[in-house]
């Protein structure tokens, strides 16, 4: 017997390509050699930029002797999550159901069909090396008791799905609950929501930024000011190099879980972009900039794409690259720069981390500073910055997501349109590009691609939905037609493959590989839900085609998360962001210029009303439907302002387009 994951695409299974274990990647022939030999699954999800999937891989998976055990009584599988969403989906409502919580890495037995039995997360050596005795004993001797639970499981996790459920048309009162029901989970003295840990809660943000503009509520802005501030200012930011850390251990922001993934990153970019536009803040707009430069600096790979994560280990310990003690920037920078440095980045003898060491954190603030000290600062930054890059470096998982890259490349338009960044908008080009050149595959999506070579994993429908308001962004920062034909062909194949036939959606394709059930999550989590995603694509499309159903099957697809919004937003934060969107109308702005300058193209991106659609363009340009039969007005520009396929008086003045985006 040997391990099969040497030949795989996906970073993670290669981490274990060397274990005694006998891994199989997850397969048919998997489950069918547990059926010649009469022996459970053991199903082991995770994914390469975990923590405790490491300790757990060193643990026991690098064990001999638990290794021997696997080998003996199981088929081993081994699943990299972010490849394998659809697996992962299923198999985790499954341990959630059993066990009330989730997590990685998930560890589950199943029956050879498939059928989950006994679940749960990470198991120390000893209690994993028991169970696998248990497991193996309750099979050979309680057989009839295990295939009953696995059907009842299997029953179970397939009714926790929000299929032909409860609906609820997105309405103002709905939107307004799910902002109130934020307010009351705000935490006021360190921002975001709840307590530890703490994750940057980014489509929260972005719908209540989107909130703040329908309604002119102070309290949503001042929620995300003050969740986006604290945050930039703690250990979860990256003080040196940009970039946000998966979480935060604490309730202040101070001791991140140290790995980096592209899709935080990207709606994070977002956010503190759209605060930038709504507010003019200093901070807003510098940590958009670095967390812009962190994507294309640390992310980018050489054949095209943005890695997925960076670890959260660096040679098995957590926090080597990015911790530091007073001795450290004392070493650094010298005595009077170093004993500096730690005043303002909150390095203590005492340490904020482990072992006596210090995460930086901005101890007070900069961006309002003196020009002095902001000068003094980003030179300490950059003196310390070019010191650790001689430490040991994070790991980089660099396989390819579609759905990741594209919300990358939605924020990078956006950032490129209202910050005037010219890498930024070639950036997101360039990755749209690659999306569609190397992960649509005769006319499907396909999820990963790892150094040029694409995979073999189907898109689900978060990719689907993620690429198409992808391609929809890029289409109104560049005025090209393609991208807006590309969009819509995808948007066809998720109404035509993953629709439910009752408003909603699932996650895989009704082709796609049968699991023991069809996900259909959606709730929006680390990541938008499919269904949230799909629906932003549908509104943008719509919006800017003019193609009434896919704006239909979007106010379907809404209405079947409705309850969930308006009873549990925080779980619902991109589909509500969304459903802003839809209530606003959302507008269609078409400025029409021989003038790629005019003050109105950058009035329009600065007050646009939530989910406005904008193209620039040259009357009657080919590619952009909105561009259609409309003139310039009297040899000037002017901008057309539509609400729902309902279009006002042409605007030629910046004040009076303004004024007619900015009336309530």
């Amino acid at each position: 017997m040997a391990n099969r994951l040497a030949n795989a695409t996906s970073p993670y299974l290669l981490q274990h390509a060397g274990n005694p274990v006998d891994w199989w990647p997850w397969s048919q022939e998997a489950f069918e050699e547990a059926r010649r030999r009469d022996v459970p699954v053991l199903i082991s999800v995770g994914y390469a930029a975990c923590h405790w999937c490491h300790v757990m891989a060193h643990e026991s998976f690098e064990d001999e002797a638990v290794a021997a055990s696997v080998n003996e009584k199981f088929v081993a599988i081994k699943v990299d999550r972010e490849e394998r969403p659809d697996v992962d989906a299923v198999y985790m409502t499954a341990t959630q159901a059993m066990t009330g919580q989730g997590g990685w890495p998930m560890t589950v037995f199943a029956t050879p069909d498939g059928d989950p039995f006994f679940c749960g997360t990470y198991f120390p050596r000893a209690n994993f090396s028991r169970l696998l005795d248990s497991v193996a004993e309750a099979w050979r001797d309680q057989r009839e008791a295990i295939l009953d639970q696995g059907a009842k499981v299997v029953k179970a996790i397939g009714g926790a799905q929000l299929v032909g459920g409860p609906t609820a048309p997105i309405s103002a009162e709905l939107l307004d609950a799910a902002a109130t029901q934020l307010a009351k989970d705000h935490d006021e003295q360190w921002g975001g929501f709840g307590g530890a840990p703490k994750f940057p809660p980014h489509m929260n943000l972005l719908f209540l930024l989107r909130h703040h503009q329908r309604t002119g509520s102070p309290e949503d802005l001042e929620i995300v000011r003050h969740t986006t501030e604290q945050m930039a200012r703690g250990g979860i930011y990256d003080q040196l190099a940009g970039g946000f850390a998966r979480y935060a251990v604490d309730q202040t922001w101070t001791v991140p879980h140290f790995e980096k993934m592209l899709y935080d990153n990207a709606l994070l970019l977002r956010a503190y972009t759209q605060l930038w536009r709504l507010t003019g803040d200093a901070l807003a707009r510098r940590v958009a900039d670095e967390t812009a430069t962190f994507l294309l600096r640390d992310l980018a790979t050489p054949a095209g794409g943005l890695a997925s994560a960076l670890d959260a280990d660096t040679d098995g310990t957590e926090g080597l690259t990015y911790s530091w003690t007073p001795a450290q920037l004392i070493q650094a920078l010298g005595e009077d720069d170093g004993t500096w440095a730690a005043d303002l980045f909150a390095v203590t003898t005492a340490g904020t981390f482990e072992h006596g060491t210090s995460v930086l954190a901005l101890a007070r603030d900069i961006d309002e500073a003196t020009p002095d000290l902001v000068s003094r600062w980003q030179e300490i930054r950059s003196r310390l910055y070019s010191v650790r890059t001689q430490r040991p470096q994070p790991q980089r998982d660099d396989k390819v997501v579609a759905s990741w890259n594209g919300l990358a490349i939605t924020a990078l338009a956006e950032h490129a349109t209202l910050l005037d960044s010219a890498p930024s908008g070639a950036a997101a080009v360039e990755l749209a590009r690659v999306l569609a050149e190397r992960h649509i595959v005769d006319g499907r999506l396909r999820r990963v691609s790892r150094d040029g070579v694409v995979g073999e994993p189907a898109g689900v429908l978060e990719d689907y939905g993620a690429v198409a308001e992808a391609f929809c962004a890029v289409h109104q920062l560049t005025g090209e037609g393609r991208w807006l034909t590309l969009a819509g062909q995808l948007l066809d194949v998720a109404l035509d493959h993953f629709g439910t036939g009752e408003g909603g959606f699932y996650d895989t394709a009704d082709d796609a590989e049968r699991l023991v059930t069809r996900p259909a999550d959606p709730t929006d989590n680390a990541t938008p839900s499919g269904l949230s995603a799909i629906c932003a694509g549908l509104v943008a499309y719509s919006a800017l085609t003019g193609e009434t159903r896919y704006r239909e099957a979007a106010d379907a697809a809404l209405a079947t998360v409705g309850p969930l919004i308006g009873s549990h937003g925080r779980f619902a934060g991109y589909s509500a962001t969304v459903a802003e969107a839809v209530l606003a109308g959302p507008y269609e702005i078409a400025i029409v210029t021989e003038d790629p300058q005019d003050p109105l193209i950058a009035a329009a991106h600065r007050h646009a009303p939530p989910g406005t659609v904008i193209v620039t363009g040259r009357p009657g340009q080919d590619g952009i439907p909105l561009l259609a039969d409309r003139p310039l007005i009297n040899g000037s520009g002017a901008a057309y302002v539509c609400r729902g396929f309902v279009c006002d008086r042409p605007a030629t003045t910046v004040d009076e387009l303004t004024a007619s985006l900015t009336a309530r």
